[in-house]
């Protein structure tokens, strides 16, 4: 007998050898139904896997993130199944489930299009029905090799040759398909269900290498239910319309030039105003928490970043070059040796600390062309960066009150659902064991004083430190990382900074890197696709246009648009010779927040009507109200904080 303990703490005494579906039909016969793998000591296997040891067991369902990922990945097998009862002639390579879904990659010499979707679906929806028993198989490298050879299945192959001597290889079969798989599976097809849709066609080059052959990637979503099908493409199609690259073009904020400057922002008049006023804001609420600010230069001397590290760890993602004296300069990839250089002029002294330097530094990254996308993925963009130099002692509270700032700051632009992981250290890392355990303590203590919950990220922090990682949930359920904060003991010592201590002695700070917005760039997308283009009037860059109904009014349009710049307003004054109705048509299109008309009755008594974005409605109101209502509106949060 062996015992096998539940994730609810209750142990079981079973015969050595049970299966895991055997243990989910011993706790409940709808447990078994719903089961799609187990997790055995924290590995995860298929059902029919025995249970040879006392383990602590849990039965994996499409409810656990682990049971819709496998149901994803059995589902991309029901997928290639398909194509391959389709178009016997295709050859197969890999089809690993993603966030939201799965993609496979497949070899044809005719191009897939979105017209053969409804013609795979139907077929897998086949498969699904014919509930096919979905087995593991151990086998040789010689056996696999030449299964799939016989196959005409060369992909496979190269695979299985590529693979070490000592590994084990096995197969997954499905009625008459046969994958090369690691696994886990669903027990048969019919517990994928029906809940999938093939999304898009796209290319692929074999192995991610552009030199070799390219393939056709289809990718698709899988849930568990219908219902959750439904509102996961409900959101994609609220996803477009909220496009900041769509509404970028129609509110006239900015675009790209990828042939002269690929993922570099070209700023417009109306994008540069609200860039500007994020930047106004963050230096607000700057000054108001102590900080200095600092600006250093975009090209320096490489050696800065070799000495920190980050060359070795991100060199092929920097620009850099070779001047005519020998010497190699880097475009700056991050601000951190920058503000290292600035601590450094002067002795300081443990008075002087906690020194908080902020810097809206613009840095520049290689990414792949592939990866770009609009303002989420660049190469050129603004972190609202800033680095605390603070005593161990302080490290905490340092941490504490810059996640008030980030809880803060997050509110104002309407974000309430925040996450946070704990960010811990990575394989490839510079320092002593010893150091990380306090940097990473530090944080989690800082998180447990102030009743913070949080998730572990394990391996993910810096190659210097751990982090902190702040992700937003926007208006339509999804999740963007922000900001960070960085606890680092080891960048100190390699620029040999220090301070003098009480006790007259040098003393080595610590070193907290802090972005609240991330970079301005991507916040400013997030917030476009937050608010569906409808920004908060302080925000937006052209607040009120004033239309006056015919030209007849122009004079008392440029009146009240004059009291209105008096205080502080963005005003514009469309004299157009169009009708009102196409003036209010397009300004909506264009998101202008406020719409006053103007005619004879109101420059008769003094008045505005009032359309705002989204609404039907309209309002008339005496100037002095309207102006003192929406200059009111109109003030950034926190102003005279």
């Amino acid at each position: 007998m062996i015992k096998i303990e539940l994730p609810d703490g209750s142990i079981k005494e079973v015969e050595a050898g049970i299966s895991g579906f055997e243990l989910a039909n011993l706790i409940s016969p709808n447990l078994a139904k719903a089961a799609l793998a187990i997790e055995t000591n924290g590995t995860l296997t298929d059902t029919t896997t025995p249970i040879t040891c006392d383990a602590k067991v849990k039965i994996i369902t499409a409810k656990d993130k682990s049971g819709l990922d496998i149901l994803r990945h059995s589902c991309s097998h029901i997928m290639s199944e398909a194509v391959k009862e389709l178009w016997p002639d295709v050859q197969v390579t890999i089809g690993p489930s993603i966030e939201d879904g799965f993609y496979y990659d497949f070899a044809r010499k005719e191009p897939f299009t979105t017209d053969d979707f409804a013609k795979i679906e139907e077929k897998m929806k086949e498969i699904v029905n014919r509930d096919e028993k979905i087995e593991r198989i151990v086998v040789s490298r010689a056996e696999a090799i030449a299964l799939f050879d016989s196959r005409g299945e060369k992909y496979k192959v190269e695979i299985i040759e590529d693979l070490p001597l000592d590994a084990e290889i096995s197969l997954y079969r499905q009625g008459d398909y046969v994958d090369l798989c690691r696994g886990p599976h669903v027990p048969s097809t019919s517990k994928v269900g029906t809940a999938f849709k093939l999304m898009k066609v796209a290319g692929a080059y074999w192995r991610g290498d552009s030199n070799n052959e390219m393939l056709q990637r289809i990718y698709a979503t899988a849930w568990a239910d219908k219902k959750d099908l439904q509102a996961y493409l409900t959101k994609i199609e609220e996803a477009a319309k909220r496009d900041h690259r769509k509404l970028g073009r129609e509110m006239d904020l900015f675009h790209f030039e990828p042939e002269y400057a690929p993922g570099a922002v070209f700023w417009h008049d109306k994008g540069y105003k609200v860039y500007r006023r994020l930047i106004e804001y963050m230096r607000n609420r700057q000054n108001h928490n102590g900080y200095e600010e600092i600006s250093t230069p975009r090209i320096m001397d490489r050696c800065l970043w070799e000495t920190s590290g980050h060359w070795e760890k991100y060199g092929a993602h920097n620009y850099s070059g070779q001047t005519e004296d020998g010497k190699m300069f880097c475009i700056k990839p991050m601000n951190c040796p920058g503000g290292l250089l600035v601590y450094k002029q002067g002795q300081k002294s443990y008075r002087d600390l906690p020194l908080r330097m902020a810097e809206f530094g613009k840095v520049n990254r290689y990414e792949a062309s592939g990866a770009l996308m609009g303002l989420m993925r660049v190469r050129e963009f603004t972190q609202d960066d800033a680095h605390i130099f603070c005593t161990p002692e302080q490290m905490e509270e340092e941490c504490i009150s810059t996640m008030k700032l980030i809880f803060d700051i997050y509110k104002d632009f309407g974000f309430d659902n925040i996450k946070i992981y704990l960010s811990t250290r990575p394989e490839k890392r510079i320092g002593s064991d010893e150091i990380w355990d306090i940097s990473e303590k530090s944080l989690a203590n800082a998180l447990d004083r102030h009743g913070y919950a949080y998730e572990i990220n394990e391996g993910e922090g810096a190659f210097y430190g751990p982090k902190l990682e702040f992700i937003l949930k926007d208006a339509i359920g999804r999740e963007w990382q922000c900001g960070t904060i960085q606890v680092d003991m080891n960048l100190p010592s390699r620029f040999d900074i220090s301070y003098i201590g009480e006790d007259g002695n040098k003393h080595q700070p610590v070193m907290l890197h802090r972005a609240l917005f991330g970079s301005i760039e991507r916040f400013l997308g997030i917030l476009i696709e937050h608010h569906a283009g409808r920004l908060p009037l302080w925000l937006s860059p052209e607040q009120i246009v004033v239309a006056p109904v015919t030209s007849n009014f122009d004079a008392y349009a440029n009146e009240v648009a004059n009291t209105l710049r008096k205080h502080g307003l963005t005003v514009k004054v469309d004299t157009r010779n169009e009708k009102i109705n196409y003036k209010i048509r397009e300004h909506s299109l264009a998101k202008t927040p406020v719409i006053m008309v103007v005619g004879a009755k109101e420059e008769e008594n003094k008045t505005v009507t009032i359309r705002r974005l989204g609404s039907e409605n309209q309002t008339v109101k005496s100037l002095d109200e309207a102006v003192k209502e929406l200059s009111t509106e109109a003030q950034m949060p926190h102003l005279y904080e």
